[in-house]
């Protein structure tokens, strides 16, 4: 039974409580993904592109109708220095979090977390201008 299908058997909150020991084939790499290696009982993205599944409206409830890919965006640190990956679903644009699992492609998380800094909201050229305009000197010492 795949993922989308298996949320009309089981009981609203069952993934809350239960271990999620399903595998299933990425919608967006193609390979197959099986629950073991992730470090948690809850395996919810590809750990060789990072990508997942619009499944859930809370976590583990298995209640979203939309099934959307949930392309990888960000990546944070939660307060307990643990890192997470922030998801943005393609179909309705939801935003959710997914701590990262234990077996993720390191290479790409990287690139996910330094984004910002390769692509900044602003030109580099004018940081000089942007720190005077911001009170600063505008001077940068290097």
């Amino acid at each position: 039974m795949n993922r989308e299908n298996r949320k009309k058997s089981l009981e609203k909150g069952y993934y809350r409580t239960h271990p999620c020991q399903e595998s299933f084939v990425c919608k967006v790499c193609g390979r197959p993904v099986s629950p073991a290696g992730a470090g948690s009982q809850h395996r919810n993205h590809c750990p060789y592109c990072l990508a997942s599944q619009h499944l859930d409206m809370e976590p583990g409830d298995r209640a979203a109708d939309c099934g959307g890919v949930m392309d990888p965006i960000a990546v944070w640190v939660r307060k307990n220095g643990e890192w997470a990956l922030l998801h943005r679903c393609r179909i309705c644009g939801a935003i959710s979090s997914n701590r990262v699992a234990a077996d993720d492609n390191p290479m790409k998380l990287m690139s996910i977390a330094m984004k910002p800094v390769a692509s900044p909201p602003f030109p580099l050229e004018r940081i000089e201008e942007m720190t005077a305009l911001m009170g600063g000197s505008g001077e940068l010492k290097w």
